[in-house]
């Protein structure tokens, strides 16, 4: 892959999740799958945020249980963008939590629902696999449907009122 691609990729993956971290604190609850069905995402406890090339490129990296994460608030208003984050969805009663990485899309510590073994899992050695690769799969779709609605605003002439959205949600939360 070419250098350039790797910074195409990168920057869209910035983009992608600082448009999230956005989009998740104005309304957390906002987000659909493909099935037109709501579901909820949270930027939690870790984010790192990173800015400039080369010897001046300079990161934060914040965690804390409960911290408000404004030295990456900070960050965003002082022009970087999200390249790590620690996201949580929510669907009905199940909650994902995962690490997103911008520059590949690599998904790390990936943790889904708890599975509860049954009798039935006696009888059948697979199921609890089967149970966990389909909840793997769900909320591959679920972070699809958010991808997808990244893409939907990104790729449009909407993306520069969005981007005045997001640099409005920045100047706010940088303070």
């Amino acid at each position: 892959m070419s250098e350039y691609a790797e910074s195409v990729d990168d920057i869209l993956g910035q983009e992608f999740l600082t448009w999230l971290w956005c989009k998740s604190d104005l309304a957390p609850d906002g987000f659909v799958d493909a099935r037109g069905e709501q579901f909820s995402v949270s930027m939690e406890q870790r984010i790192v945020v990173a800015g400039g090339n080369g010897d001046a490129r300079e990161t934060a990296s914040v965690s804390g249980v409960f911290s408000p994460l404004s030295e990456a608030r900070y960050g965003l208003g002082t022009g970087k963008k999200v390249v790590r984050a620690l996201l949580l969805v929510k669907k009905d009663s199940a909650e994902f939590q995962c690490v997103l990485k911008a520059q590949d899309f690599s998904i790390n510590s990936l943790r889904t629902p708890k599975i509860e073994s049954s009798e039935s899992a006696d009888d059948d050695p697979d199921a609890l696999l089967l149970e966990k690769i389909d909840l793997i799969e769900n909320f591959l779709d679920l972070l699809d449907a958010l991808y997808k609605s990244f893409l939907d605003v990104r790729l449009t002439a909407g993306w520069n009122e969005e981007v005045q959205i997001v640099r409005q949600w920045m100047s706010r939360t940088a303070g």
